[in-house]
């Protein structure tokens, strides 16, 4: 598949939710609700629950399973709030030392007026300084568009892992072929040239490793993605927060790589 074949997949309408992800990987959960400080977002489902027999904290980015609930959340395009509930309980989870688990699916962090005014840049960027200091393990699974700092909000991780045609790019190739060409119609070539699948993304050691999908066998798909999760959760928790910390920050600063000419 090309890159916009992949980009196309990454989008499509029959993928599975952020929410069923939830539901098929953990059990006994309990979602919270609300940052504390405006409101409630519903583009993001999270809260506490199981996985096997660690307690854990998942966060999900949500574009809902039908139009009404699409309209609901927003597409999948979190808010300032969105975000800042998200830290509110990646914080909790470090307090009760629960692993964190994320799962992203947005085209982006939402940019209308509203969300401006509350502070949108400065929700993401607070998610991104927080959780590479968070003293607990965090795990991020990209399961469909990973699109800029609005995914990159709740990837800051110990572990990042992709679907196999799922996408991460610090802009929309449609923005980028508007952008660099003038032409939005471009969209394919900017897709190749942005590198954002998840094979590249793995070369540039942005993702850890890429997981197979079947959606036809969703319920197996989901439990080979718990045993990942276990395995790096269980492995994660014993090291001691310096080590979390300093194996965190490596890992970003091994992203990509370079020539000197």
């Amino acid at each position: 598949m090309t890159a916009y074949e992949k980009l196309r997949a990454a989008r499509g309408s029959k993928r599975p939710t952020g929410a069923a992800y939830v539901k098929n990987i953990f059990t006994d959960c309990v979602e919270l609700h609300g940052d504390r400080r405006f409101g409630d977002d519903p583009a993001i489902v999270s809260g506490v629950g199981f996985l096997g027999d660690i307690p854990v904290t998942y966060i999900a980015i949500d574009k809902g399973a039908d139009i009404n609930e699409r309209i609901k959340k927003n597409f999948g395009c979190p808010k300032p709030e969105g975000y800042r509930k998200a830290l509110r309980l990646m914080k909790q989870a470090e307090k009760f030392h629960r692993p964190v688990i994320c799962f992203v699916d947005t085209q982006g962090a939402f940019c209308g007026a509203d969300a401006e005014e509350r502070g949108q840049g400065e929700a993401i960027a607070e998610n991104i300084l927080e959780m590479m200091g968070l003293a607990t393990p965090v795990v991020t699974i990209v399961i469909g568009e990973g699109g800029s700092g609005g995914a990159l909000a709740l990837a800051a991780a110990d572990k990042v892992y992709m679907l196999e045609n799922s996408v991460y790019s610090v802009i929309s190739p449609e923005g980028c072929a508007s952008i660099l060409w003038k032409d939005a119609g471009r969209v394919s070539d900017a897709a190749e040239a942005l590198h954002i699948t998840a094979e590249d993304m793995r070369r540039y050691h942005v993702a850890d490793d890429i997981i197979p999908e079947d959606f036809d066998n969703f319920e197996d798909m989901c439990r080979n993605i718990g045993a990942i999760l276990f395995k790096d959760v269980y492995n994660l928790s014993k090291l001691s927060t310096e080590e979390l910390k300093n194996k965190r920050y490596d890992r970003f600063r091994a992203f990509g790589f370079f020539s000197e000419k």
